[in-house]
């Protein structure tokens, strides 16, 4: 028994310390998610599992713009890509290339927003999301 209350104590003082440390503007480094949890959350939203190859097409379609996700990311996305304006160097976007793909949930929402915008002037929808973690969880070494 006591050790059941220890364990609700741990967990109520660890959760105070984060949101005392999060209150108080400090930054927090840790991983909240992970890439297969990103693919199970927007399969949930899109109300289907994502589709590995409707994803790799999404991904290299340039949907009537100037870009696609691979003018960036690469074709597959397993080596460092480069931003197509600036030049800027970009960590490999398949999970199985790089550990720290999709691991924040605040990143991953980021950078899908920016990149859908650019990519198709409009946010992605949750089933494109769904289908392009598909594609990407799916490359594997």
């Amino acid at each position: 028994m006591q050790i059941h209350r220890f364990g609700r104590w741990h967990t109520w003082a660890a959760a105070l310390l984060a949101g005392a440390a999060l209150a108080g503007g400090a930054t927090v480094y840790a991983a909240d998610t992970s890439a297969a949890a990103q693919l199970q959350h927007w399969s949930v939203q899109a109300g289907a599992l994502g589709n590995a190859a409707r994803g790799q097409s999404f991904f290299n379609a340039r949907h009537g713009g100037e870009w696609s996700c691979a003018s960036c990311h690469g074709t597959p996305p397993t080596q460092q890509g480069k931003h197509a304006s600036t030049g800027k160097a970009i960590p490999p976007l398949a999970p199985a290339f790089n550990p720290k793909a999709f691991t924040e949930t605040a990143k991953v929402d980021k950078w899908f927003r920016r990149n859908c915008k650019d990519v198709l002037k409009r946010e992605c929808t949750a089933v494109e999301k769904a289908d392009v973690l598909a594609y990407l969880v799916g490359l594997k070494r």
